[in-house]
């Protein structure tokens, strides 16, 4: 990565992890060290999907 700014090169270090991070590669990476089930998967998401519209609607509920 070149120094284009002319910057420290430990904040050229801080946004290039903000810009991996911001893509999910650090995620992505993570989710593929073990094979997952297509079946698990779907579970997975479905399960993640339901917890966030419970969440959804409990803060609709605090703010009426």
């Amino acid at each position: 990565m070149k120094n284009d700014r002319g910057g420290d090169p430990e904040k050229m270090i801080k946004r290039f992890i903000k810009k991996v991070k911001k893509a999910g590669i650090i995620e992505e990476v993570i989710n593929r060290r073990h094979y997952v089930k297509p079946s698990a998967k779907r579970r997975l998401e479905k399960k993640r999907l339901l917890a966030e519209h419970k969440k959804r609607k409990e803060k609709e509920k605090s703010t009426i």
